[in-house]
């Protein structure tokens, strides 16, 4: 079974949710992927991940500095950690993969997401209240 979006990942931002509901989206294709020992779906997966991301971690960051969170620069650092990582295990991806193999890495991008939303995005929400759900700092 995939992942599934609940509301108590919101975070309170309309922006951050959709982003981190496609976010889901793309993981749900990798992990598709993976069971069904596609590499090349896998490959495009693991991009579409990478580049979403890296956009959505440049928008995350503009809105927490935004909003006044203070640890925005911990937020940037952070982001560039889950980029490497995602880069390294993409890197990993062989010819070839066994079950246990499929379930190492769709657990990884499990984890990638859930260390993401639940104990970094979460510590946004009390700042984020503060504005309308529909606050962009882009606007």
């Amino acid at each position: 079974m995939g992942l599934q979006w609940r509301e108590q990942l919101s975070v309170g931002n309309d922006l951050i949710d959709n982003d981190h509901k496609h976010l889901i989206d793309i993981i749900n294709k990798a992990n598709q992927s993976l069971q069904s020992m596609s590499r090349a779906g896998l490959l495009v997966a693991l991009d579409q991940l990478y580049k979403y991301a890296k956009a959505h971690f440049t928008l995350e960051e503009k809105i927490a500095e935004s909003v006044g969170f203070p640890e925005h620069g911990q937020l940037h650092a952070s982001h560039d950690e889950l980029l490497r990582n995602l880069g390294r295990i993409a890197g990993e991806i062989g010819e070839q993969w066994d079950a246990a193999t499929a379930e190492h890495f769709g657990k990884f991008l499990r984890d990638w997401l859930i260390n993401h939303v639940i104990k970094e995005d979460m510590l946004l929400k009390p700042y984020l209240k503060k504005h309308s759900p529909r606050f962009d700092p882009r606007a």
